[in-house]
């Protein structure tokens, strides 16, 4: 049976999440990694893919909920939304900044893994933390939760059109611009299959734009497009294009 020091994940909940959980195994269990476990098959036997499940369905009851009840939206825009919000970025993001990434139990290997990689498993211990909440603290603390750590960024992503999708939206701002299509290059490509990283390049007019890096090539144009987007967002602005 594993011996573990919850201290610190105790010390995590109350200074982060402002309160004790009555079973601290709960979240030791939500930060812990399927690899983690598979190293250490005699003594630990529980991940969080379980709590995980359970969290992901919390997520998106409860912001559907609140897109329902605050926006008088259609349903494909709700949902485009709802993605916006969830996607796993998004997730990571706000796990990061609550700061439980140390405490995220992983094998030797994980530990090694790429950035991309580890930003899934910070997405998916942020969904298992909600599932411990729920299950430690009920409903509604499960839903403060939410409400404090990713629908305080629902305003900005309906405001700056974060919602919509970044390739598409860009190239409505560069047709009203520059009367042209973005093109997306692949500009190099490493690593192997299972782990391959693509660096994509946007142009217009023969310009790069942007670039970024990611481990499809839909995932590094998407990124690069994000990119783009601050910079036409800032020239409609100045010439007053709406």
């Amino acid at each position: 049976m594993e011996m573990i020091d919850t201290t610190p994940y105790q010390e995590f909940a109350e200074e982060k999440l402002g309160f004790r959980f009555n079973n601290i195994m709960l979240l030791v269990t939500a930060l812990t990694h399927r690899s983690y476990v598979n190293e250490h098959r005699q003594s630990v036997h529980d991940h969080n893919e379980r709590l995980e499940f359970l969290g992901d369905a919390i997520l998106e009851l409860v912001v559907s909920d609140y897109l329902y009840r605050n926006y008088d939206e259609p349903e494909g825009v709700m949902t485009s939304i709802r993605s916006a919000l969830v996607r796993t970025e998004a997730i990571c993001a706000a796990g990061k900044e609550l700061g439980y990434p140390p405490l995220v139990r992983l094998s030797h290997g994980e530990k090694n893994g790429s950035n991309r990689a580890h930003d899934v498993i910070y997405a998916d211990c942020f969904e298992a933390v909600i599932g411990a909440i729920y299950i430690d603290q009920g409903y509604q603390t499960a839903k403060d939760f939410i409400y404090k750590h990713i629908l305080v960024k629902c305003d900005e992503i309906v405001e700056e059109g974060l919602w919509r999708d970044p390739k598409s939206y860009l190239q409505e701002m560069i047709q009203k611009l520059d009367g042209v299509t973005p093109q997306y290059r692949t500009l190099s490509q490493e690593g192997p299959d299972h782990n391959r990283s693509f660096v994509v390049g946007l142009y217009v007019n023969d310009q790069m734009i942007a670039s970024a890096e990611g481990h499809s090539k839909q995932d590094a144009q998407t990124d690069a497009a994000r990119q783009a987007l601050k910079i036409y967002k800032e020239r409609l602005a100045e010439e007053g294009i709406v």
